[in-house]
């Protein structure tokens, strides 16, 4: 994380000398990522999992049939295989999730980049929408250093409900605690943005440069949602295909070489088709011996990338006679993943720096 800019408070000219006295006005830029729990413990993973999954955008069933379910028996049970998995990829030297490890990694590049630009005027930080640090403290982080107005940037490329929109609702309930209420802007998603286009593609061709032999096909899996959502208007799964088009366009590729898909279904209703988990065991019967996966909805790499899709994932292609796996990284804190961040970033401050 950033080290925290010095607010500069001073009594406004002609204010009584009782006046309070007021920081001057900054810009903020406030990443926010979905959260990760402070440790793979059972009570760290309960606190976690009750936090999201109590959540009304992430489950919407109603409450006096869900809570019973969640509180008496999902919390007891799924707090230890969650913690199983997040101990399987846990940062141990920094005790900490691969996710906030590369999201402070992120910001850090992000924040060096920003005062290059625009000196101490901007001040940039980031939050989790679940678990620490809240998008409350941070909010009244900003405030406290002066900053009259505030870019809020959920690092989703895609729009969805149990996404963006619940780590904006988020926001928008620390602005209400505020009694001088900062200026507010949210990014829009940037699914199709030139450079992150450019970014994904870099790092496929990286992939596939360093992978032995060149695979059969690319798998881009997005992470999943009810398609009952879509139903709704979410506009997410139209997004997501997009993404996989422009993709394919850049590289050049004709469309038997990609392929889109989704993963992480939780519960029994139907959700986004094809389920990742099911179409490389295809893809496997089907003689497409080599595969590489890349996973774009996600800013970082997190448990639903090291561990579902490195290990789950790759098991069933390999269970169904895949001979190679290649999964390609998120973009994390790549150069050219920053350089794209920090031009929404750029296109969203016009008028305020």
């Amino acid at each position: 994380m950033p080290d925290a800019i010095t607010p500069s408070a001073a009594r406004p000219a002609h204010a009584p000398s009782d006046h309070p006295k007021v920081t001057s006005g900054k810009v903020g830029v406030l990443l926010a990522n979905l959260g990760t729990p402070d440790g793979h413990d059972y009570w760290s993973m309960r606190r976690y999992l009750n936090e999201f999954l109590s959540d009304r955008r992430v489950i919407d069933y109603p409450r006096w049939k869900w809570q019973p379910l969640l509180q008496l028996i999902i919390l007891s049970k799924r707090p230890f295989t969650s913690g199983a998995a997040y101990r399987s990829i846990w940062n141990e030297d920094k005790g900490e999730s691969p996710l906030m490890t590369i999201t402070r990694d992120q910001t850090a590049a992000i924040a060096a980049k920003m005062q290059g630009q625009y000196g101490d005027r901007v001040m940039v930080d980031f939050c989790m929408r679940y678990g620490n640090p809240s998008t409350t403290s941070k909010v009244r982080e900003m405030v406290e250093a002066g900053c009259h107005k505030i870019l809020f940037f959920p690092l989703y490329p895609h729009y969805a409900g149990a996404t963006s929109a619940t780590a904006n609702d988020q926001f928008f309930r620390a602005l209400m605690a505020e009694t001088w209420q900062p200026t507010a802007r949210v990014v829009d998603p940037y699914f199709k943005h030139p450079q992150y286009i450019e970014a994904l593609a870099q790092s496929v061709e990286r992939g596939y440069a360093a992978a032995e032999q060149e695979p059969d096909i690319l798998v881009v899996s997005y992470h999943g949602m009810p398609k009952r959502y879509l139903m709704q208007g979410d506009p997410y799964h139209c997004q997501c295909q997009k993404t996989t088009r422009l993709l394919r366009e850049r590289l050049g590729w004709d469309e038997s070489r990609i392929t889109t898909t989704f993963q992480s279904v939780f519960g029994p209703e139907e959700w986004l088709k094809p389920y990742t988990v099911e179409h490389v065991a295809e893809l496997a019967k089907q003689g497409k011996k080599k595969i590489a996966v890349i996973a774009p909805a996600f800013s970082a790499d997190c448990i639903e990338t090291l561990e579902e899709i490195n290990e789950e994932i790759r098991e069933s292609f390999e269970h169904a006679g895949g001979e190679s796996f290649t999964y390609i990284p998120c973009l994390n804190d790549d150069p050219a993943h920053v350089d794209a961040l920090c031009a929404v970033i750029d296109e969203n401050l016009g008028g305020w720096v």
